[in-house]
């Protein structure tokens, strides 16, 4: 008798032996760092990175120290609230050329991502470029890879020790410069120097001196390709922005496969091998370490120092480039020639990030083109009331305030119209607004003027330093000035723009004090009249 349905057997599971000891295998998540030691090499790709690296750090450390119009070119003026970019003066309320300038960058990011892959990363980003710089500095005082091998591996010494010295204390000047280059975006350079120097920079200048030359010192001396793979959130999420047709480093395995050893200049062909001779030198200047011919990775940061490498190993062997190469996957797949590689980058992926990036950039352009020279804002003073004058209008009192947003002088003249009869009472309807906030008596005079101005026989004009040191002369037992009328700083290190903005916000409200008691006066005199 056949039973109506198939009977599925069930095999016994053999009982563990008590006696055995636990099997179980222990699986960690993190891999402990091993300290990579990047090779050398010299190529197109590396060339580019030289120059991106030269390029970058040229801007950097170059624009604090640039002079326009008597002033720092590249300002950032928290005190103050202004910030100078050459030409141009920006307030706090200029925020959105700020916001499209994230923009910018941003999208900037997307496309090249889309079309390329992390060129950023591998050219441009600050953690790569002061990598490199630092693994510069480490070739120079501690000699090729295999040199650096070997002295970490050796036990100390005194010659160890040595060139251990010289070469962190290379990266810590050079992070300490680093560091004084930023305050100086934000505090005049010069005056930055000149403290640190003198040792008087004030507490927030020396907090990110060395704060920001620590972090330079610890991410490029010591983390390195770890800020890539374990702290940079851009590795994430790179991949939603790739796709089938974006440019990435691939490996040829169809045509690298069988890898294997052979004397040079023997075709593959004839020992049923493919173009890889399993060198590892790819691995061996991957500044992360990983093997691009396991497959793209997150870790890749797309600075080609492995196509360099297998380029100069395929020349040795006299087989063609290219078997490391920037390539897309449906390249790979379909063998598309190159030129239909590039056909295949207009997608309408690239097509619509290059638009809106063109689009904000237009309209950022267009703003600071049109930009106006002066901003004006009109209150109602609420504290003084409607009322009627002996002419039969009705008076009302505004506040207008005027904001010069050039480095020029702007001549303005006030006028209203719209209803009739409507006329304007104030003390001058034409006013000279100076290019600072206050007024400074020598803009725009000679010298003759001023000391009429002034009332002084003559004029001798010396820089803030000459001024001390002719003080200092008479008596030489003063070590600090208060020079807070100069450049802003105070002794007391606790007066900042929001305390003078507080102070000035105090002697507007006694103004407006002493201004609602005469109008009570006025009312009470016109009451008993």
């Amino acid at each position: 008798m056949q039973p109506d349905k198939d009977i599925i057997p069930i095999k016994p599971i053999p009982q563990a032996d008590k006696a055995a000891p636990d099997s179980a295998e222990v699986v960690s998540l993190y891999a402990e760092h091993k300290k990579i030691h990047p090779r050398a090499v010299s190529g197109v790709f590396a060339n580019w990175r030289i120059a991106m690296v030269l390029l970058t750090q040229v801007v950097y450390y170059g624009f604090p120290w640039l002079q326009w119009n008597d002033r720092q070119a590249v300002l950032f003026d928290l005190v103050n609230r202004k910030f100078y970019l050459f030409g141009l003066t920006f307030f706090p309320q200029d925020f959105i050329y700020v916001a499209a300038l994230l923009m910018l960058c941003a999208l900037g990011l997307f496309l090249w991502t889309t079309i390329a892959g992390r060129l950023w990363c591998g050219y441009a980003c600050p953690q790569t470029v002061y990598t490199e710089i630092f693994l510069w500095i480490e070739e120079k005082i501690e000699g090729d890879r295999n040199k650096r091998i070997k002295l970490d591996k050796s036990p100390m010494s005194a010659q160890k020790l040595g060139i251990k010295s010289a070469k962190h204390g290379a990266w810590i000047l050079f992070s300490l410069w680093t560091g004084f280059t930023l305050v100086g975006y934000f505090t005049p350079i010069l005056t930055v120097a000149h403290e640190f120097v003198t040792w008087d920079l004030g507490p927030w200048e020396m907090f990110w001196v060395f704060f920001y030359g620590f972090a330079t010192y610890g991410n490029a001396g010591f983390m390195r390709e770890q800020v890539c793979k374990y702290m940079c959130p851009y590795a994430r999420f790179q991949s939603v922005m790739f796709d089938a047709d974006t440019l990435v480093i691939s490996y040829d395995e169809e045509r690298g496969e069988p890898r294997g050893s052979r004397k040079k200049g023997i075709d593959p062909a004839t020992v049923g091998k493919g173009s890889c001779v399993d060198c590892g030198i790819c691995v061996q200047v991957c500044p992360t370490g990983i093997d691009i011919r396991q497959g793209l990775q997150y870790e890749c940061i797309g600075c080609a120092a492995c196509i360099d490498a297998c380029d100069e190993v395929m020349d040795k062997m006299s087989y063609p480039r290219g078997l490391i190469r920037y390539t897309t996957e449906n390249a790979m797949e379909k063998h598309y020639p190159e030129s239909q590689i590039w056909k295949r980058l207009a997608r309408p992926r690239v097509v619509m990030y290059f638009l809106v990036l063109v689009a904000v950039a237009g309209a950022a352009i267009t703003g600071i083109w049109f930009r106006q020279p002066v901003k004006m804002d009109i209150l109602r003073d609420r504290s003084s009331l409607v009322r009627e004058t002996n002419e039969g209008l009705l008076e009302n009192t505004y506040n207008i305030r005027f904001v010069n947003m050039s480095e020029n002088p702007q001549r303005l003249r006030i006028s209203v119209e719209g209803l009739p009869e409507m006329k304007l009472v104030t003390e001058s309807t034409e006013i000279t607004l100076a290019p600072t906030a206050n007024e400074l008596i020598a803009h725009g005079r000679e010298v003759d003027e001023i000391r009429q101005i002034i009332g002084a026989d003559g004029l001798i004009f010396q820089d803030l330093n000459d001024l001390i040191d002719a003080v200092r002369a008479e008596n030489p037992d003063i070590q600090q000035f208060e020079c807070s009328v100069f450049n802003g700083v105070y002794v007391t290190k606790d007066v900042d723009q929001q305390y003078l903005d507080f102070l000035d916000s105090l002697r507007n409200d006694d103004a407006k004090a002493i201004l609602r008691q005469n109008e009570a006066e006025n009312l009470e005199m016109h009451n008993e009249g």
